[in-house]
């Protein structure tokens, strides 16, 4: 019961925050991106004040031998610049410059019961399906 409490509230934090912080307004966030134009660079405090407490953070949470709410960090192990991780970066930047949203901003919007987050959030989980299939064939497919 904990470890689903915890996220229920992590979520929530993290959504406040976003909204909060107007990440949530794909207007917002495509005048943070459009650096020729109509450039807004109000989203460079968000990023900053993430990356610092990240960087804060970090030190001590790792110095943990084990996470507070779990029985072990889950942090990512590949540390390779491969295909894969560079296809999936442009395709993630290009969507985001397109639809002004990213995937927790996205879900987070859902609750402004606007129709266009909804429309994007179906598509990205059905991309997502897509991707696993696509990744079944091609692991049968190279054995």
């Amino acid at each position: 019961m904990r470890r689903p409490l915890v996220a229920v509230i992590s979520g929530a934090l993290f959504g406040l925050g976003l909204c909060v912080s107007q990440m949530v307004n794909p207007q917002k966030v495509l005048n943070f991106l459009d650096i020729f134009g109509n450039w807004d660079p109000s989203l460079l405090l968000v990023i900053g004040a993430a990356t610092g407490l990240t960087m804060f953070s970090f030190g001590f949470v790792l110095k943990r031998k084990t996470s507070l709410f779990d029985d072990e960090f889950r942090l990512p192990t590949s540390k390779d610049i491969d295909r894969r991780l560079i296809v999936g970066s442009a395709i993630f930047g290009v969507g985001w410059g397109i639809g002004g949203y990213c995937p927790g901003p996205a879900i987070a919007s859902i609750t402004t019961g606007l129709i266009e987050p909804t429309v994007f959030v179906v598509f990205l989980l059905l991309g997502s399906q897509i991707e696993k299939v696509w990744g079944w064939f091609a692991a049968r497919a190279s054995s």
